[in-house]
């Protein structure tokens, strides 16, 4: 009878196989937040940059006073990172097909939370910007980000996120020029008071769209580019 024969594994095979085992796998890509948003023109601007003086006068710092650049966001998620280059490309291509528009930036706005907002009125052409936005990147966004706790609160904004990364896109669109996140002076209602009987209002355009690595606020921490639309076309 044949006897079976225990061959002893080389020692380099055997301490490439614990290798193996005790090395984790690579982690998952980490991701970046990204704001693509819509640049609103001067008067705009100067409107933001009178409310925010109205603010100091109080000791309240808006974002403008902070040095950050002022938008209406069109989409905001995570992306993973290494995915700006496509995002660009992307929403330059968008850019070179819209021309400026009119907007009207009008009312003041205080949440419960104390988030404060000059309003921009409903348009169908910035509309239509973000809807474009928000197709052409979505394919590029993080699916694994985290859903903010408050939207749980929101079935429709819920099933926008799981959907979109974003809350806040298609009909639950509300675009808005962010001036405080979280501000904690009381001061900010007798602003918010007088702001009501006197609201902040200026006729502007949308020139062109920017992108950002934005903070938890969405503010921009680092504007990554800018493209203006393209105003001789027929």
């Amino acid at each position: 009878m044949f006897k079976l024969l225990f061959i002893k594994p080389p020692k380099l095979l055997v301490v490439t196989l614990i290798t193996l085992i005790i090395i984790p796998l690579p982690s998952f890509a980490k991701s970046v937040s990204i704001n693509v948003f819509a640049i609103p023109s001067k008067s705009i601007i100067n409107l933001v940059e009178q409310t925010s003086d109205a603010l100091k006068k109080e000791g309240i710092m808006s974002f403008y006073e902070k040095g950050k650049p002022v938008h209406a966001t069109l989409y905001l998620t995570d992306f993973v990172e290494g995915s700006e280059e496509d995002i660009k490309r992307a929403v330059k291509s968008i850019t070179e097909q819209h021309q400026e528009f009119a907007i009207t930036a009008q009312g003041f706005t205080v949440t419960q939370s104390n988030w404060a907002f000059i309003n921009l009125q409903y348009s169908p052409k910035l509309q239509r910007l973000a809807d474009e936005v928000t197709m052409a990147i979505e394919p590029l966004r993080d699916t694994n980000a985290t859903i903010p706790s408050w939207v749980k609160n929101y079935p429709n904004k819920l099933t926008a996120f799981e959907r979109y990364g974003s809350p806040n896109v298609f009909q639950n669109f509300q675009p808005h020029l962010t001036l405080l996140a979280n501000e904690k002076s009381p001061k900010l209602v007798i602003l918010n008071k007088q702001m009501q009987a006197h609201p902040p209002e200026a006729q502007g355009k949308i020139i062109g769209i920017g992108i950002g690595i934005s903070d938890p606020f969405g503010q921009q921490k680092q504007v990554i580019a800018e493209y203006f639309f393209n105003n001789d076309k027929n």
